[in-house]
């Protein structure tokens, strides 16, 4: 009979592991966040996303910009598999994603990035007729009594976007979470058959995952006490729970083989 480890089980291995390792682990999150973080930021300077043109360019660039962190995704699924299996790791090791079949990875991310996309979209519409509401009176810091009345119009289905962007983001990141590392597990599948290997392993197991990643939360909202700097603990932790969980699913799971 599977026995499933429960979630302290998991976070209590991912601390064992994570000893001694916590350089190493905040260092590869540090230097994805800044690179990812610095192009994100160059992109809006660049291209603000204020006319027609702009939304669709702006998108545009972000949506490669979104498929290329799976080769960072990849890189992180490999480092984390590494360390929760005790074998040693490097900051280098987020770069691996860039040598291991990186066509598979962008092939995957592009494919969850896309969904994300579409799910988003009414929220994107909703957002660029805001703002043109927002600007339509000139750029004064405070919003005439026509465009508050104008905007009031936009809150209902602007907040049933976000649900709808949310809900979609979320199941798409239960069902794919094991995507990245089945990469280097079975490195000889193609990037589909990796998604589709992932959305069966976690058919039963999408209610422990989820629970798992909200049982974060706590920390999560702690970490912004901190300014943000205790993210630098909090988000190698949660990584390396993953890793364990995905390793504990494949460990008891037949049709991994």
């Amino acid at each position: 009979m599977n026995r499933f480890k429960s979630s302290a089980e998991l976070k209590a291995s991912a601390r064992e592991h994570l000893l001694g390792h916590y350089g190493t682990a905040m260092g590869a999150f540090v230097i994805m966040g800044l690179l990812i973080g610095a192009i994100s930021f160059v992109v809006m300077f660049l291209v603000p996303p204020y006319t027609v043109v702009n939304v669709i360019l702006y998108y545009a660039i972000m949506f490669l910009v979104s498929v290329l962190t799976g080769l960072f995704n990849s890189g992180l699924s490999y480092l984390y598999l590494k360390l929760v299996c005790g074998r040693p790791v490097s900051v280098g090791d987020l770069f691996y994603g860039f040598q291991l079949h990186p066509n598979k990875a962008v092939t995957m991310q592009a494919w969850i990035t896309l969904l994300t996309y579409i799910a988003s979209l009414p929220q994107i519409v909703i957002t660029y007729m805001m703002n043109q509401v927002s600007t339509s009176e000139g750029t004064a810091l405070l919003l005439s009594e026509n465009q508050m009345t104008q905007l009031m119009k936009f809150m209902l289905p602007f907040s049933l976007s976000m649900i709808l962007s949310g809900v979609v983001s979320v199941m798409l990141n239960l069902v794919y979470a094991q995507a990245f590392f089945l990469l280097h597990d079975f490195p000889q599948y193609s990037a589909r058959e990796l998604l589709k290997k992932s959305r069966r392993l976690m058919v039963h197991h999408k209610g422990r995952f989820f629970y798992l990643c909200v049982s974060f939360i706590p920390l999560l909202l702690l970490s912004f006490l901190s300014s943000g700097l205790a993210l630098l603990w909090v988000l190698p932790y949660m990584a390396a729970t993953e890793a364990e969980f995905f390793l504990d699913l494949i460990r008891n799971n037949t049709e991994a083989a």
